[in-house]
């Protein structure tokens, strides 16, 4: 994601009543009846969806082979049928299908694209690889038993080409200030996975959000020093932090943070409701977004549909 592209990434197109979902399930196998809760949240908002038979595969601990799984979402990118893409869930397996991905033919056919956690990966080479804006928000299996709030938010920042704005649950200032640039928002066990690919992302001049589910406080402080090393963290705007669940306290995942990143001297803004909890806010990734202290949220520039 490199926020020094002369391209504004395109903008998908705002979802309506009577549209259509193709589901894909780009890692792991997933539970039926999660899966079933979530499509039910689907069908009351008003979309029609189909469900490709081949997201049912198991291969292990992957929802069918590499191959598939990357042919399956350059069908549906590719397919006019298709108004928008929702993932099954996350997992393990969207980094293996990067190589496998048709940049050529999802570039051409940007539409409404929505997954998290393991998703972080494709959701990066959808703003880096192809120019488009995805969406960082609930996948299938997590809709049945999300908060309303969360289907609210996602109905509504795929439907309404109107700028999107968050306040933090908890306005928990690690670092003031005030800074703006191109949005990047994911997991970030994924962000350090991908370091030294060619699919790597590049947060130069930008804000970051991260969450992350089940990594001890040591985890979370190994992670960020192996990025800061590898310079990822050069030229970064501001850092937001979503949730962190199951990670140990979360004040002791706020000390960490503003120990390792404090020396960069950016705003710093912890108490988003973005990650592994019953209240995932959808955000819109790639855009321009300002990250206020004072205000304790996050607002865009403009509308993430058209």
């Amino acid at each position: 994601m490199n926020p020094q592209s002369q391209t504004d990434p395109s903008l998908p197109k705002a979802l309506k009543a009577g549209d259509t979902l193709g589901i894909v399930a780009p890692a792991s196998p997933f539970d039926r009846t999660l899966f079933d809760a979530g499509l039910r949240v689907l069908e009351s908002m008003g979309f029609d969806l189909v469900v490709p038979e081949e997201i049912f595969d198991h291969n292990g601990y992957l929802a069918g082979s590499d191959r598939r799984r990357a042919d399956l979402l350059n069908r549906l990118f590719a397919d006019p049928g298709i108004d928008g893409i929702i993932c099954a869930r996350g997992g393990y397996g969207a980094m293996r299908v990067l190589p496998l991905l048709d940049v050529g033919v999802i570039s051409c056919h940007c539409k409404v694209f929505v997954g998290f956690s393991d998703i972080t990966a494709l959701l990066g080479f959808l703003v880096q690889r192809c120019r488009m804006v995805p969406f960082h928000g609930p996948t299938v299996t997590t809709l049945g038993s999300a908060d309303p709030s969360t289907r609210d938010r996602l109905l509504s920042a795929l439907s309404k080409s109107a700028p999107l704005s968050l306040s933090a649950a908890s306005n928990l200032v690690l670092q003031p200030g005030s800074a703006g640039g191109p949005f990047f928002c994911g997991n970030l066990t994924l962000f350090c996975h991908l370091i030294g690919t060619p699919f790597q992302p590049d947060f130069s001049g930008g804000i970051l959000l991260i969450e992350d589910q089940g990594e001890a406080p040591y985890r979370i402080d190994r992670m960020l020093t192996q990025m800061m090393l590898a310079g990822c963290f050069d030229g970064l705007a501001g850092l937001a932090l979503g949730t962190f669940s199951d990670c140990g306290p979360v004040e002791a995942v706020h000390r960490i943070v503003a120990e390792r990143m404090g020396g960069l001297n950016i705003p710093i803004l912890a108490g988003f409701d973005v990650g592994h909890e019953t209240v995932n806010m959808t955000l819109p990734v790639g855009l321009p977004v300002q990250l206020d202290t004072h205000l304790g949220a996050l607002t865009f520039a403009g509308p993430a549909v058209r």
